[in-house]
């Protein structure tokens, strides 16, 4: 895992100076996580990772500056999602029991198609978050989100249901 970590940093430090095009940010975005390179992918840096091969990014995906991605777990996020500002995405937890609090628990993120996370949000281990579905700016989600609402707070709960627009899919 070490050694992981340190080819994470060595990618998040060429995507997070200076000024690289998209073009270039691609590039390093999907060496990083392994990918094939998706030209519609857009992401503004700085951009942070722990670990990088376990993040899987759909088409139209647009992640915002300052995020941070803990993906040791997984991270899976569908076609045209919408990530805010200094998003967290933390796929690790840790056993409650103080005499095994340093063990860790791997659970998968799953966004779905078009999701957006507002700014300064954070999605807990094993949080999958469905098609359509809003986060609201700040929100700390620690279970599912449902398709098609939009969830705040803290800890989030569900706000409203979307309603589309009369031929909306």
């Amino acid at each position: 895992m070490h050694g992981a970590a340190q080819r994470a940093r060595r990618y998040t430090a060429k995507m997070n100076k200076g000024a690289p095009s998209q073009k270039k940010l691609r590039k390093l975005f999907f060496a990083l996580t392994g990918q094939q390179p998706e030209q519609s992918f857009c992401l503004f840096p700085p951009f942070y990772t722990d670990f990088g091969q376990n993040i899987v990014v759909g088409k139209g995906v647009f992640i915002n500056e300052g995020c941070s991605f803990q993906d040791q777990g997984g991270i899976v996020i569908g076609d045209g999602c919408l990530i805010g500002h200094q998003v967290v995405l933390a796929t690790l937890n840790h056993e409650q029991d103080p005499s095994r609090r340093a063990d860790m628990i791997p659970a998968p993120i799953v966004l779905g198609k078009n999701v957006w996370i507002g700014s300064h949000s954070t999605i807990l281990a094993g949080v999958t978050v469905g098609d359509g579905a809003v986060v609201a700016a700040g929100a700390v989600v620690t279970k599912d989100v449902p398709a098609g609402t939009v969830v705040g707070g803290v800890p989030a709960k569900v706000i409203k249901k979307i309603t589309l627009q009369e031929g909306e899919t």
